[in-house]
């Protein structure tokens, strides 16, 4: 079996965001793919990586449409599997004016929820530089078993583990479960990023540097707090670097966090290294790399088909890897 850059296992979905009224003054939603876990490896399959994906879809034409993307944008799908038992997870997006966004989904259930660890694909995993996980595969069983199993077994087997919150209140039944199981992944991860808004949730601070030390102290070997506009901070038990965001027009913010975590796990991919001990001008370049990849993809609408190519990076950053 090939090696992958990365591997990612969890939430696939259709995201519906809208795109105005029809002449009859009905508001239009376009079909977008997305997930968190599908935008990051569409990220660093775009930039030249090899990329595979561990999900569930339903045997719905949505589900095929995501599994056709997928294969689009040469991320393996063999260990992609389909259900008739449920529906392919729906999130429809809201849109303000600055290009912020809110979700209502249809997940009750949805296909992702479904995964069984029997179902996982324990191969690619081994063959993975890096694995990648967010949260919402904990949200409902038998996915949260699926989660812990694949991550039980990248631990053991020394692989790199990424991951994201991705906090959605929505999807969760109230916070405080929200938090002990966002909380429950951290002792995995060598690399977590969050943004400004959950870093009370993960660490119970609310200052980034503060949050990032916390996690760092705990063992975590690179933590990134995503800003917004104000860039992003990237914490290693080395170094530290505020990255400023690359002054871009924003259409849909949708997928901006996962075309970072995107960028800077291509770039960790590049090098052996230990990301505990990222510091400098290495640490810098990854960060600015990231940032550069994020400002691509929020002048497009969509997730997954708005992630920039090498080419389009590097136009933005003097960085060669």
């Amino acid at each position: 079996m090939k090696q992958f850059d990365l591997v990612a296992l969890g939430e696939i979905l259709i995201d519906f965001t809208f795109t105005g009224h029809s002449d009859s003054g009905m508001r239009l939603f376009e079909q977008n793919p997305g997930g968190a876990p599908a935008n990051v490896l569409a990220a660093v399959a775009r930039l030249g990586g090899r990329a595979a994906f561990i999900g569930k879809i339903g045997k719905d034409l949505h589900g095929a449409f995501l599994r056709e993307t997928l294969e689009k944008h040469h991320i393996d799908t063999t260990a992609l599997k389909d259900t008739d038992k449920a529906f392919t997870t729906l999130a429809f997006v809201q849109l303000s004016e600055s290009g912020e966004r809110s979700f209502s989904f249809a997940r009750k259930p949805g296909a992702d929820t479904t995964l069984w660890p029997e179902e996982i694909d324990y191969g690619l995993i081994e063959h993975a530089k890096i694995f990648h996980v967010g949260s919402l595969s904990m949200t409902d069983e038998p996915a949260k078993s699926a989660t812990l199993a694949a991550l039980s077994f990248a631990k053991e087997k020394g692989i790199l583990i990424s991951y994201d919150p991705n906090y959605r209140p929505a999807l969760w039944p109230d916070e405080e479960t929200a938090i002990r199981e966002m909380r429950s992944l951290l002792p995995y991860a060598d690399v977590v990023k969050l943004s400004d808004e959950e870093i009370t949730l993960l660490t119970d601070k609310s200052e980034p540097a503060s949050a990032a030390e916390t996690l760092i102290n705990r063992g975590t070997s690179c933590v990134i707090v995503t800003l917004g506009a104000e860039g992003a901070l990237v914490t290693t038990q080395k170094d530290q670097y505020l990255a400023p965001a690359k002054k871009m027009p924003v259409v849909d913010t949708t997928g901006a966090g996962d075309a970072f975590m995107g960028g800077f796990l291509y770039c960790l991919s590049r090098q052996s290294e230990n990301p505990a001990g990222l510091c400098g001008e290495t640490l810098r370049s990854f960060a600015d790399f990231a940032n550069a990849t994020a400002g691509l993809c929020v002048g497009k609408r969509g997730g997954i088909t708005a992630m920039p190519t090498l080419e389009e990076v590097h136009g933005l950053v003097n960085l060669q890897l």
